[in-house]
């Protein structure tokens, strides 16, 4: 396994992190995680060198969090880094700060933090974190030996991003990057950004919620021709990987597949040539001919107070817009449940603030529904 070196600190942390966001389920529409093979999933990782395990309050419904700490709890607690993050948007008082530490804790089943951030800054949570001195009250914590590190995951403009790295004196930062995201949201200003402040970051999203392991089938032929021996997901984790002032590339593995590849890729790794990058320029540039909706499947926006799968209509409507396939679009459009669908969306605009990546819901949904109702 790679690892790299905390700055300012001793440890080593292995450069694949393990991501706990979107384990395996036992049903498709439900948040209980299948804990065998999840188990399976995590001893693997471990068994290879990750050493790195990023979970928060709110993934899996609340379920993540003691996953987690159940299935590491077989092993030396210092041999591997536990992660997790302060729910912002639950903090309407300085109490609730260590009410919901000492919640995460126990849920967990351990007495410290290795990695703590502040969940999903934006320009208003900070706002929220500068009134309520949540900072200062995680230093607190660290001084007692709760937390071993405080950092925050970003989901903002980069300008914001300027005044949170500046207020505190941070020691990591999470950033969205991805090649597509590189301009698209431009991760590269915000690389560059705590780069200049002197932290390392670790990566989020890094294969766009799975969107850039399916791609345009010109797009997968782009990078099967350039490399049939590997798959279309590890050139997203490697273009990730390969920046300099990366601590972790977090992956959310779904399936045991997921981790046997991912563990693959960075055991053997290997930073991008000029001649990979230039294969990435090439594929990305057939993947934009497809209109797509940038969805992640991160489910912050759910649920929907009108009953509609949003992450599950937008990856219907994915699956069509790369595809070209009306039949393909049906068969998943059409497994979801009649009020799950995009009809039953009443523009409520609940969904619009919760959307890290700032999607239009209601404009889309009202497109897909006109879609689905399109004969032939």
């Amino acid at each position: 396994m790679e690892y790299r070196e905390l700055r300012g600190g001793k440890e080593k942390v292995s450069l694949l992190g393990f991501g706990c966001m979107r384990l395996p389920r036992l049903y498709p529409d439900k948040p209980e995680i299948d804990t065998e093979l999840g188990q399976r999933m995590v001893d693997y990782a471990y068994s290879h060198g990750v050493n790195y395990f990023d979970t928060a309050y709110p993934y899996h419904e609340g379920l993540s969090e003691p996953f987690i700490g159940a299935a590491l709890s077989k092993y030396p607690r210092e041999s591997y880094n536990l992660v997790t993050k302060l729910p912002t948007w639950l903090i309407n008082g300085e109490a609730d700060i260590e009410h919901y530490f000492n919640e995460q804790l126990q849920k967990c089943g351990v007495d410290y933090f290795d990695f703590y951030l502040v969940h999903s800054l934006n320009a208003e949570r900070f706002e929220t974190v500068q009134k309520l001195h949540i900072f200062e009250n995680l230093c607190e914590l660290k001084a007692k030996g709760k937390i071993r590190h405080i950092g925050f995951s970003f989901h903002d403009k980069p300008d914001v991003l300027e005044r949170i790295l500046a207020a505190h004196d941070w020691e990591f930062a999470q950033i969205q990057l991805n090649y597509l995201d590189w301009e698209l949201q431009d991760a590269r200003r915000q690389y560059e950004l705590i780069e200049q402040k002197g932290i390392q970051c670790t990566i989020m999203e890094p294969v766009r919620g799975g969107m850039l392991a399916t791609l345009t089938p010109e797009a997968v032929d782009c990078f099967q021709q350039a490399n049939p021996n590997v798959s279309t997901a590890s050139w997203a984790i490697r273009y990730a990987a390969s920046l300099p002032n990366v601590l972790t590339v977090l992956s959310g593995m779904t399936n045991f597949d997921h981790v046997t590849d991912n563990v693959a890729t960075m055991e053997a790794f290997r930073p991008l040539s000029q001649q990979e990058r230039e294969v990435i320029d090439h594929a990305l540039a057939a993947y934009r001919k497809a209109v797509t909706i940038p969805c992640t499947g991160c489910r912050y926006c759910m649920d929907c107070p009108a009953g509609v799968s949003i992450p599950e209509v937008f990856a219907a409507y994915n699956r069509y817009a790369t595809s070209k396939s009306r039949s393909m679009f049906e068969e998943l459009y059409h497994a979801l449940d009649a009020g799950q669908r995009a009809d039953n969306c009443v523009a409520c605009g609940t969904c619009l603030p919760k959307c890290p990546q700032h999607i239009d819901i209601p404009k889309h949904m009202k497109e897909i529904a006109a879609l689905a109702e399109k004969k032939g």
